[in-house]
C-alpha cells in the first residue's frame, strides 16, 4: 500500500489516498486514531460510478464513522474510474438499460453477465486491501462492511471471516449463485430496503433477505424510490455498527 496524499478535514478526520497493486483507494481515520489504541474498520462499498463521482457521499459516511470512533476505507471497483474498461461489463449494462427502457423482464443470464464478473474480480481485491489495512498501526478489527453492491457484500461475508457485521442496501439484480451463497451468511445484518425502488424488484429483494442464515438480521423498509432513503436511516445503521464493532 502506497499513500499518495493526505488531507486533514475540518473535523480532524485524516483522509489519505492510496494505491494498492495499481488500485486506487481512500482511507479515513478519526483524529484520535494516531494517538490512542487502534480503531475498528468499516469498508465502504459503493456502486460502480467511480470514486471521484462518489467522493462526496463517501466522505459523508466516513465522517460519521470517524465520529463513532471507526476508520473507514474503500477501493475503486474493477472497470470504474481510471481503471481499465471492461467491455463485457459495459455491454451488459447497456443491455440492462435497454431492457428496462423497453419494460422487458431482466433474465437470469443478463443478471449473471452484469454482476458475476464484477463480484469475481472485486472480492479478491477487497480481501487484499483488507490485508494491507489491518497491517497499519492505527487500525485493528473488528471489521464491518457497509453498502455498495449487495452481491459483493454477500461473497465477501462468505469468504472472509474478518467481516463481523454488515449494513446492506437491498437489491434484486442478484445472480442465482449469490442467492445460494447468501444461505451461508451468518454475521449480523442490517438491511435497508426502499419499498418503491424503481430499479429493484421488491419480492426478489425480500427473497434474498429471507435466504440469509444470520441469527441476527433486521430489515428496515422505507417508503419511496431508490434515492429516497431518509436521513435517520443512517443513524440506525451507525447504531448497528456501534453495537457490533466496539470492543467489549
Amino acid at each position: 500500500m502506497h499513500f499518495t496524499s493526505e488531507t486533514r478535514l475540518d473535523d480532524g478526520v485524516l483522509e489519505r489516498h492510496f494505491t494498492l497493486d495499481g488500485i486506487p483507494g481512500l482511507l479515513w481515520t478519526p483524529p484520535e486514531a494516531s494517538a490512542s489504541a487502534p480503531v475498528p474498520l468499516i469498508l465502504l462499498g459503493h456502486p460502480p460510478l467511480g470514486l471521484r463521482a462518489m467522493h462526496p457521499r463517501l466522505v459523508s459516511r466516513a465522517r460519521r464513522s470517524a465520529a463513532d470512533g471507526f476508520a473507514s476505507a474503500t477501493i475503486e471497483l474493477p472497470g470504474s474510474g481510471d481503471r481499465p474498461a471492461r467491455p463485457a461489463l459495459n455491454q451488459a449494462r447497456e443491455d440492462l438499460r435497454r431492457a428496462m427502457r423497453a419494460g422487458e423482464p431482466v433474465g437470469d443470464d443478463l443478471v449473471d453477465a452484469l454482476v458475476l464478473p464484477l463480484v469475481d474480480a472485486a472480492v479478491p481485491e477487497w480481501r487484499t486491501a483488507l490485508d494491507a489495512l489491518l497491517s497499519l498501526p492505527d487500525i485493528d478489527g473488528p471489521v464491518g462492511f457497509s453498502g455498495g453492491l449487495i452481491s459483493v457484500a454477500v461473497r465477501l461475508a462468505v469468504t472472509d471471516p474478518r467481516i463481523t457485521a454488515a449494513v446492506l442496501f437491498a437489491g434484486s439484480l442478484v445472480p442465482r449463485v449469490i442467492l445460494e451463497e447468501a444461505r451461508q451468511v451468518t454475521v449480523p445484518l442490517h438491511v435497508l430496503l426502499q419499498w418503491d425502488d424503481e430499479g429493484n424488484d421488491r419480492e426478489a429483494s425480500l427473497a434474498l433477505f429471507d435466504a440469509f442464515a444470520s441469527p441476527e438480521k433486521s430489515l428496515h423498509a422505507h417508503l419511496g424510490g431508490h434515492s429516497g432513503v431518509p436521513a435517520h436511516a443512517g443513524d440506525a445503521a451507525a447504531e448497528f455498527f456501534a453495537r457490533h464493532l466496539r470492543a467489549g
